[in-house]
């Protein structure tokens, strides 16, 4: 096992490593490298989920874990949740599977690392994971959020992700377009997971007229069902469109992919948008209007928190859910008056709570 912990020390912006605990083992059942990171805790413990993904280096993984949990500190700092930034990520070789026993033993050796930590960061489903993964972890820790309906849990977080994504959409939508509604809106979404597939269904219902991709070829089927244009992934960034919806996994936004762009806003669900921080001083430059992902995308750590943290009931939930495009658009109005990018008013709004904190 090894296990890298963070000494209280005086951090700066420049310091390059500002995580409190970051714990990488090798499974003990599963032989697989686990990545913990914990980034901050200081609003209240750490939430992120567990993403299980193929990478080309083990090292790849825990640098997706350290990004994904800053990403989770801005995301909850900003949705006004009482939690700290965490995420987990196990890693899996290209081309590599994980199922049955080993999946199982997988859980159990993510768990063992999850307990050890005390309380200090709850994990969750992610990309990769389901609820049903969360319920084997629930087998050996408490500290585990998004367990099956059927046993009591509040399930997966993927609708209301989608509803979140939704109002933040509209408030993109309002701020590029103003007075423009959805229909007629050309939107082209890359990514048909199960949040990417709920926006596509809503806003074809709506009258937008959709391109979508995914690399699962079977998705094509979804696409003929709501009458969508298909094109490759690779291909879809450069498609003419009025809205550009990320709704993959991270990274797509390189400084190639943001010259390419031929749309008026960036808006959607994936984590870590960006392959660059500046990447948002990019799209400014080219008149492109970019919401913020942590932001976007906040109704699953909403959900998990006030659901299954606070037994707040759904009803409320998808209300406060409802909200993030009313933070957005206050967002947008602050960046306006600055003169920043969304970007930097997110990272301004988030460093102000975590300093109250």
């Amino acid at each position: 096992m090894t296990t890298l912990e963070a000494r209280p020390v005086t951090r700066t912006p420049h310091s390059g490593f500002d995580h409190e605990h970051v714990a990488i083992e090798c499974g003990a059942r599963s032989g697989l490298p686990i990545t913990v990171a914990v980034h901050s805790t200081r609003l209240g413990p750490a939430l992120g989920g567990c993403r299980v993904w193929q990478y080309p280096d083990w090292q790849d993984g825990m640098q997706d874990a350290l990004r994904l949990s800053a990403a989770m500190t801005l995301k909850c700092a900003v949705a006004g949740l009482d939690a700290g930034g965490g995420k987990s990520v196990i890693a899996l070789t290209p081309g590599e599977a994980l199922d049955g026993d080993r999946r199982r033993a997988a859980m159990l050796d993510l768990a063992d690392i999850v307990d050890g930590l005390g309380g200090s960061y709850r994990t969750a489903e992610d990309v990769g994971t389901s609820a049903t993964d969360m319920q084997i972890v629930r087998e050996r820790t408490a500290h585990v959020f998004g367990l099956p309906t059927a046993t009591g849990g509040i399930g997966e977080p993927a609708e209301p992700t989608a509803v979140g994504v939704y109002s933040a959409l509209r408030a993109t939508v309002d701020r590029a377009f103003p007075g423009s509604g959805l229909a007629g809106l050309r939107v082209t979404i890359s990514g048909l997971g199960q949040v990417g597939s709920r926006l596509a269904r809503t806003l074809a219902a709506e009258g937008a007229v959709l391109t979508v991709s995914d690399i699962d070829l079977g998705k094509r089927a979804l696409a003929e069902e709501i009458g969508a244009r298909w094109v490759r992934p690779e291909d879809a960034p450069a498609v003419p469109a009025d809205l550009f919806v990320p709704a993959g996994v991270g990274g797509v936004l390189t400084d190639e992919v943001i010259d390419g762009l031929d749309c008026r806003a960036v808006v959607g669900p994936a984590n870590n948008q960006l392959a660059r921080p500046d990447g948002a001083d990019r799209l400014a430059a080219r008149g492109i209007l970019w919401a913020p992902d942590f932001v976007a995308n906040a109704g699953g750590a909403l959900f998990a928190i006030l659901a299954d943290g606070e037994n707040r009931g759904y009803d409320e939930v998808l209300a406060r859910v409802n909200l993030i495009g009313s933070t957005l658009g206050e967002l947008f109005d602050r960046a306006e008056r600055a003169g920043i990018t969304p970007l930097a008013a997110a990272h301004a709004a988030a460093d102000e709570r975590l300093g109250r904190g």
